[in-house]
């Protein structure tokens, strides 16, 4: 997959993120990919939700993967976090 198409979600506001997927999608990305880890993921939700709902109609949640990733930390101790990619196709 490009990486040109994937949008990551962090801790701006919400349609900051939308307006990154509808440019994407509107510039001819078939495909866009939503990423997100940890307390994001709840935003990332809610992203693919308003571009499918009020500004994409056609956009369609093509699949949904979830996995775990190992993250170590400046102290040396490794922690767990969630990460969710969700890809939405026209």
């Amino acid at each position: 997959m490009a990486e040109e198409n994937t949008v990551y979600i962090g801790k701006k506001p919400i349609m900051n993120y939308v307006l990154a997927v509808v440019t994407q999608s509107n510039s001819g990305s078939e495909e866009v990919i939503i990423k997100a880890r940890g307390r994001s993921i709840g935003r990332a939700v809610d992203v693919a939700e308003v571009v499918r709902h009020r500004f994409l109609p056609d956009c369609k949640v093509k699949d949904i993967e979830i996995s775990t990733e190992k993250i170590t930390g400046e102290d040396g101790r490794t922690a767990n976090v969630s990460s969710i990619e969700i890809f939405l196709t026209r």
